[in-house]
C-alpha cells in the first residue's frame, strides 16, 4: 500500500489521479515481481544494445504535448510525441521508455531498425487526465545508446460550467452539433467524407471562442461574433473504417458543450480497379498574358481507376495530383496551372500534362506564345510651376 509520505512526494510532481494509481499498483507488487520486471526491462535494453555496435549516434527531441496548456472539460486525453534519430550501419533495435513527472516509468518498448544513414523514429503515448495537473514527460532511450531527452512540460486545467444565478444581462450561449452524413460506406479516397456542423446560439451579440473535440482530441478552434445564431464546421477524410464522435465546446463567454455528434465510416470499394482501364489527356490552348502562363486540363478514362497527373512548364514540374473514376469512366477536369514565367521562358515555350492510369499513360503538350511583362504604372511626382514674372 502506498505510504502517505510517498503519496505526497508523488503529488509534488504534479501527478494526476490516473498516474498515481499506476504508481500505487507498482508498489503493491511484491519484491519478487518487481525484481522480475526490472530484470526483464534490463534484458530487453541489453539485447537491443548488443544487436548492433555500429549505431553510435542517438539523439532525442524534447517531447511535445498535443495541447500543452489544456483548459476545458475533463476527462481529456493528451497525446505526447518525440523524435529519435539513430545513425545506422546495418541492423539494430531501438529500446525506449517514457519517464513521468511523478517519478514512475512506462514499460520498455523495442523497435527494430535496419539500413544505412540516419533513421528518424517518432514515438507516441497518450495519457487521460480527469483532474488538474502540472507535470512533464521525458523519453529515455536505453539502446543502442542510453540517451534521455529534456523534460517536456504540460498542464491540464479542468473547468466546469458556471452554475451561478443568471440575470437578464448575462450572456447565455448554447450549442448543438451533428454529422453530415452520420454514416458513410464506400471508397475512402482523399476529400472530406464526414462534415461536422455546429450551431452556436447567443441571447445577445457577443464574441464566442469555441473548439471542436474529435474522439477526445482537440482538432479545431476559432473565434466568431454571434448576433443570434452562427454556424461553424470542420470535416474529416478517414482513410480506414472507424466510428466515433465530435463535440462543439464553448470556451467563453459561457463554458458549455453541445451534444456528441456520432459517426461511422466503412471503407469499402464498390468494385475492384479495372486493370484494363485506359486513359488519355488533353489541355486547352495556354495563354501567356502578362507573362503568366495558364492552361486547363482534362483526363478521359474508359473505366474505374486512379489516375495520377503532373503539370510541367518547359520541362519543369510545377504541380501534381490524382483523380478517381468509377466503373463507368468518363471525363474529369483537373486543377489547371497559372505560372509566372521569366527570363528565357518569356520568349515562348511549352505546357505539358502527363498522366498515368491502371493500364497506360499519356502525355500531351501545347505551346504558348512569347509574352511581355506589364509595364509598371509610373508613380506621379510633383512638379514645380515656374515663378510668375512681372510685366512692366
Amino acid at each position: 500500500m502506498m505510504s502517505v509520505g510517498l503519496a505526497r512526494k508523488a503529488a509534488a510532481f504534479g501527478a494526476s489521479a490516473a498516474v498515481l494509481a499506476t504508481l500505487a499498483a507498482g508498489l503493491v507488487a511484491g519484491p519478487a515481481q518487481a525484481a522480475a520486471s526490472a530484470t526483464a526491462s534490463t534484458a530487453t535494453a541489453a539485447k537491443a544494445k548488443s544487436t548492433s555496435k555500429s549505431a553510435s549516434k542517438v539523439s532525442v527531441s524534447t517531447p511535445t504535448a498535443s495541447t500543452r496548456n489544456y483548459e476545458g472539460g475533463c476527462p481529456v486525453k493528451v497525446n505526447f510525441s518525440a523524435k529519435v534519430k539513430v545513425s545506422l550501419k546495418g541492423k539494430t533495435e531501438l529500446a525506449y521508455r517514457w519517464l513521468h513527472g511523478d517519478g514512475s516509468k512506462s514499460k520498455v518498448k523495442v523497435v527494430k531498425l535496419s539500413g544505412k544513414g540516419t533513421k528518424t523514429v517518432t514515438v507516441r503515448q497518450s495519457i487521460t487526465f480527469d483532474e488538474d495537473v502540472k507535470g512533464w514527460e521525458a523519453l529515455q532511450v536505453l539502446g543502442p545508446k542510453k540517451v534521455t531527452s529534456k523534460k517536456g512540460y504540460f498542464s491540464v486545467s479542468c473547468q466546469e460550467p458556471l452554475k451561478e444565478a443568471r440575470t437578464h444581462l448575462d450572456v447565455s450561449v448554447k450549442a448543438r452539433a451533428w454529422a453530415s452524413p452520420s454514416s458513410y460506406v464506400g471508397p475512402c479516397t482523399p476529400g472530406d467524407k464526414i462534415n461536422f456542423v455546429g450551431v452556436i446560439q447567443a441571447n445577445r451579440p457577443t464574441w464566442v471562442r469555441y473548439r471542436w473535440v474529435l474522439n477526445g482530441d482537440v482538432v479545431d478552434y476559432g473565434k466568431v461574433k454571434v448576433y443570434d445564431t452562427r454556424k461553424v464546421d470542420f470535416g474529416i477524410s478517414p482513410r480506414y473504417s472507424q466510428r466515433g464522435w465530435a463535440q462543439l465546446q464553448i470556451i467563453s463567454p459561457d463554458g458549455t458543450s453541445s451534444n456528441r455528434a456520432y459517426y461511422k465510416v466503412w471503407c469499402k470499394d464498390s468494385a475492384p480497379e479495372d486493370p484494363t482501364t485506359k486513359v488519355t489527356a488533353s489541355i486547352t490552348q495556354p495563354s501567356s498574358t502578362n507573362c503568366r502562363v495558364a492552361a486547363d486540363g482534362f483526363i478521359h478514362s474508359t473505366g474505374k481507376g486512379k489516375v495520377r497527373y503532373t503539370w510541367s512548364v518547359n520541362g519543369k514540374s510545377v504541380s501534381s495530383g490524382e483523380v478517381y473514376f468509377d466503373r463507368s469512366g468518363g471525363t474529369q477536369g483537373v486543377r489547371g496551372i497559372s505560372e509566372v514565367v521569366s527570363g528565357a521562358d518569356t520568349s515562348g515555350g511549352t505546357v505539358t500534362l502527363s498522366i498515368t492510369g491502371p493500364d497506360n499513360g499519356d502525355v500531351t503538350t501545347r505551346s504558348y506564345a512569347a509574352c511581355q511583362a506589364p509595364t509598371p504604372t509610373p508613380t506621379p511626382t510633383e512638379t514645380s510651376s515656374p515663378a510668375p514674372t512681372s510685366t512692366p
